[in-house]
């Protein structure tokens, strides 16, 4: 995925229907949570293994996906507004993990590396 491209190609859709003026850091964050909570709604009331079925539902997949989509875009014009290289600021969040979960200590947990034992 390029996300640069993808990025351009959101903010030109932005730029034709001249929403940039509602799209200030605050509203991009607080819609970026609307829409994640769109995605969680998802899964009310649903076990395990009704969710794991989603992906045979073509009606459940797709609306699954939108929101996935949504989420990302929005993600996509909070990093824009703010001047973020998503794709560094996931290596080195990537990286950064990798020192508080080390593999021996957090092989097969689900502790905060806070509680991880040595």
């Amino acid at each position: 995925m390029n996300l640069a491209a993808l990025t351009d190609d959101l903010r030109k859709f932005r730029d034709e229907r001249d929403w940039a003026q509602f799209h200030t850091l605050r509203n991009l964050i607080v819609s970026l949570n609307l829409e994640a909570a769109e995605l969680l709604e998802l899964t009310q009331w649903k076990s395990d293994e009704e969710m794991a079925a989603l992906a045979a539902s073509p009606q459940a997949h797709e609306a699954l996906r939108d929101e996935c989509a949504d989420v990302l875009l929005y993600l996509l014009l909070i990093a824009d507004h703010a001047g973020i290289d998503l794709e560094d600021a996931a290596r080195r969040k990537l990286e950064k993990n990798a020192e508080k979960y080390p593999i021996a200590k957090s092989y097969g947990s689900s502790k905060k590396y806070t509680q991880l034992k040595d």
